[in-house]
């Protein structure tokens, strides 16, 4: 057999890895969160296929493809064309969707051109990125952006009270200077008192030469109204910094709505004009992909019999992904990561090349159990190919695929980065590794608290998929929303926070605060740091921030220098001058305890508390809360835009530890976990349980399932085959429920577990 071998990997907290990592098989990488997996993987094999692949290539070409550096590690063999599928979003393009990421979309469009029903034209004619197909009022984009006039502009106001609402144009600003200047306009007259020649001058005349120009204005200067340069500014041509800067204020001033001429097809009339079967190519992208399934394979078109196939082939490994309640005009920049990265597999899944390393970073995040096995065993066709697949993961049904299993820890960050064990599953469930002590823990239900009080009600509900659904959330208990993807769980939550607009909800967006936030400055103890600091040197707190004072001149604070190039990702290096700190040599020579402003920031939350207990307890006590929902690995200093789904939502469960709550929503909360962490964070949302907050989670994870006391499982399918209530009752009642999918998994996850049947 043939091995992938590594000597001695030291990559970020790795301490001298060296493994065999069989070739041609599905190796599962294990571990609690922070242990190293991601290091070794991604940082490590990932990254060294990815530099060597790059040497291929011609210096003028490699310069402008990605790279992430050369691994700490002193020697590798065996490593083969790294195919990476992870949960980055496919681009930020409006343009793209689950079709043209999939190729599904050019299937259909040659289809139509070839079947439709007036010819139209060719394939082109059915793309909404070709000035062919496109729709001439949105250019394919679905939407009018236009600007709220009334956001943007006070009439009661006057010039110099500050009548323009944009933080660009606001009293003492260059635009607002320049407004004053051409000497037209009264500035201490509000603007509602106007005349209308002259109001429309000030906000809606188009670029034209002033006829009596003040003194100091330049000869080629051209007036334009306020609204007009606005819109010329900020509607679709905007730099990234302009966006970035005044991003509240642009939210809040630009609106969308369905272009009026498409109604959101994004094509022109002509393309939409042919039909197949009375539908046009809009009518069959709105389908979910499960019915659109339905509708190709009834077409019986020998013309074009291979396409039709590829199509139905398409759909059906969307619909096996557990994506079958997605459309295929569904943007992608909507989809969560699991989502994305599964759409990311629908492309290799039909490739015929084989001996390809993939590589999967918790492929199971967001799937149903159900179809969790159904992607084991597209994974097993991956490696049936003939390629080898490396799976990070904390899924005990994915984990159980696997050939060989790589288990790290035995803690996160500086405690772990070690090997406990390689081998098989079955060796690893009689090892004491905290994995191999999660694989031998019992499951069952837990005893059940009885609810209490009036429960949260929902009649008649329609939003979406759901089908007049009516359903009860008991109080003081921990209820788990079950179901698969797209079954409408999401919209029943939409709902309960519509009958109880105090309840509290925390999701996995993205966390407030500005581009530069990071671990330290979301839980505000980077306030208390730089006092710390400043006190201990006797200067001002903002050579302690890489945004002010102690700002690195060279990548001004980021850490690193970017280079964004036209049609590649952009480059991201370290900065050579502070060694990606983002701070300057004055700022990095002061000292706190012995350690410079740099140094605390690398600590992990775990170290930080040691840190900082004998010096800020209100700052320890912050971090303690991290610790308690098992975030005591994450670098204080860490960009809160790194962080994955899970921990951004583990960071606002922390802040919400101490607080008043009477309901909590919280959305797959267990995700990114490893099972003993799943445990923690489980007795954590007990307490809160028990202290009389109404929790309520959304669930796909077999062990949460368990230990809720009451169940409620939508379906019984996704999307227009979903909406229903198949089970709302005690947890464990479940076991006994008829047709629910959620039941038969939670059946026979207990029965693998305990080796006996069940009775029905």
């Amino acid at each position: 057999m043939d091995f992938i071998e590594v000597l001695n990997a030291t990559q970020n907290n790795l301490r001298g890895v060296s493994v065999s990592i069989p070739v041609g098989k599905i190796t599962a990488f294990t571990g609690v969160s922070g242990s190293g997996k991601s290091s070794l993987v991604f940082g490590v094999l990932a990254a060294e296929s990815q530099r060597q692949l790059n040497f291929t290539y011609p210096a003028y070409v490699r310069n402008r493809l990605p790279h992430g550096g050369t691994p700490q590690v002193d020697h590798i063999s065996g490593l083969s064309t790294a195919i990476i599928i992870d949960q980055k979003a496919i681009g930020t393009n409006n343009r793209s969707t689950v079709g043209t990421a999939t190729d599904a979309a050019p299937l259909l469009r040659l289809i139509m051109s070839r079947m439709g029903k007036p010819f139209v034209g060719y394939s082109n004619v059915f793309s909404f990125n070709d000035p062919a197909g496109m729709c001439p009022r949105c250019k394919g984009l679905g939407v009018a952006v236009d600007v709220d006039e009334n956001e943007l502009i006070d009439l009661d106001k006057s010039i110099n009270e500050g009548a323009f609402r944009f933080a660009g144009y606001a009293p003492g600003t260059w635009y607002w200077k320049w407004y004053k200047r051409t000497g037209l306009f009264d500035a201490d007259r509000k603007l509602r008192d106007y005349s209308k020649e002259d109001l429309d001058t000030l906000l809606y005349s188009e670029p034209t030469p002033l006829k009596n120009p003040p003194a100091d204005w330049y000869a080629t200067a051209k007036y334009e109204g306020v609204i007009h340069r606005f819109r010329s500014m900020y509607l679709g041509n905007a730099s990234e910094g302009h966006k970035k800067r005044f991003a509240e204020d642009l939210d809040r001033i630009i609106h969308q709505t369905l272009c009026p001429d498409c109604k959101g097809a994004r094509l022109n009339q002509r393309a939409l004009s042919c039909r197949i079967d009375g539908q046009n190519i809009d009518d069959l992208c709105r389908l979910s992909i499960e019915d659109l399934r339905v509708v190709v394979e009834g077409w019986a078109m020998p013309e074009v019999a291979p396409a039709v196939e590829n199509l139905g082939n398409q759909l059906s490994t969307l619909v096996d992904l557990g994506l079958g309640y997605l459309q295929l005009g569904r943007g992608t920049t909507t989809l969560s990561g699991g989502e994305a990265q599964r759409i990311k597999m629908v492309r290799h899944l039909g490739s015929s090349l084989t001996r390809f390393t993939y590589i999967l970073d918790e492929p199971s995040t967001g799937l149903h159990p159900r179809d969790v096995r159904h992607l084991g065993e597209i994974l097993k066709r991956l490696r049936d190919k003939g390629n080898t697949v490396l799976l990070v993961e904390h899924d005990p049904d994915l984990i159980n695929i696997a050939d060989f299993v790589v288990d790290m820890g035995p803690g996160p960050g500086a405690a772990g980065g070690k090997i406990l064990f390689t081998g098989s599953l079955a060796e690893l469930k009689g090892t004491s590794t905290p994995t191999g002590d999660y694989f031998r823990t019992k499951r069952e239900f837990t005893s059940a608290r009885k609810p209490q009080g009036d429960p949260v009600s929902v009649r008649n509900a329609r939003r979406n998929n759901l089908q007049a659904v009516s359903v009860d959330i008991p109080r003081h208990v921990l209820t788990a929303l079950t179901g698969v993807a797209g079954s409408g769980k999401s919209s029943l939550i939409k709902e309960i926070l519509a009958v109880t607009p105090s309840a509290q909800l925390i999701d996995q967006s993205p966390l407030r605060g500005s581009t530069t936030s990071t671990v330290a400055t979301y839980t505000g103890v980077m306030e208390r740091i730089r006092d710390l600091f400043a006190r201990a040197n006797g200067v001002s707190r903002s050579w302690f921030t890489n945004a002010s004072k102690g700002a690195c001149p060279v990548c001004k604070g980021r850490g690193a220098i970017v280079t964004e190039l036209a049609f590649l990702d952009s480059t991201e290096m370290t900065c050579e001058v502070c060694h990606g700190t983002g701070f300057n040599a004055k700022a990095l020579g002061y000292r706190f305890d012995g350690q410079m402003i740099a140094d605390v920031l690398a600590m992990s939350v775990d170290q930080a508390v040691h840190f900082l207990k004998n010096h800020d307890q209100e700052s320890a006590e912050t971090l303690e809360r991290l610790q308690h929902v098992g975030l005591g690995y994450l670098t204080i200093g860490r960009s809160t835009s790194t962080l994955s789904g899970g921990e951004r939502q583990r960071v606002k469960l922390a802040a919400l530890l101490d607080e008043d709550v009477d309901i909590l929503i919280l959305d797959e909360p267990t995700t990114g976990l490893h099972g003993s962490d799943v445990t923690r964070l489980l007795g954590i949302i007990k307490t809160l349980v028990e202290r009389g907050v109404t929790v309520l989670m959304v669930e796909h994870n077999l062990d949460a399932m368990l230990a809720a006391d009451w169940i409620i499982d939508l379906g019984p399918g996704a999307g227009t085959q979903g909406g229903k209530v198949m089970y709302a009752g005690p947890a464990s009642q479940i076991l006994k429920a008829k047709h629910t999918v959620t039941g038969e998994e939670l059946r026979r996850y207990v029965e693998e577990n305990t080796g006996k049947k069940l009775k029905a």
